[in-house]
């Protein structure tokens, strides 16, 4: 399974723009700069607890938009079928000439 950062990044674009404004602003600085919750209460100027509520109130809303709507689970999917797919074309030159230009028209919708 993915890190929380991994995971809580892929979430963030998928559905990062169904966030307000300062929750884009909140996860980006602490999963994206890597700001500690202190600096980011500092620099927003309110407590480390509002910064802690806030990010776990944008991170409660994209797992379930996630629940809701599956964008990530359907993505990895993809990703991991078009690799199986790969593979298994290595082992097909004729194949894989004919179908590797599909495959890669595929990797670029997502």
């Amino acid at each position: 399974m993915l890190d929380q950062t991994t995971q809580m990044n892929l979430l963030y674009d998928f559905y990062g723009t169904l966030l307000t404004e300062k929750q884009r602003s909140l996860l980006e600085l602490y999963y994206v700069e890597d700001w500690s919750l202190g600096e980011i209460a500092e620099h927003q100027g309110v407590s480390r607890q509002a910064v802690y509520e806030a990010i776990k109130r944008a991170q409660s809303t994209m797992l379930d938009l996630e629940e809701s709507l599956g964008l990530v689970k359907s993505h990895l999917k993809r990703q991991q079928l078009i690799e199986t797919i790969k593979s298994r074309l290595d082992q097909m030159p004729e194949a894989a000439k004919a179908i590797g230009p599909l495959i890669r028209e595929l990797e670029k919708l997502d």
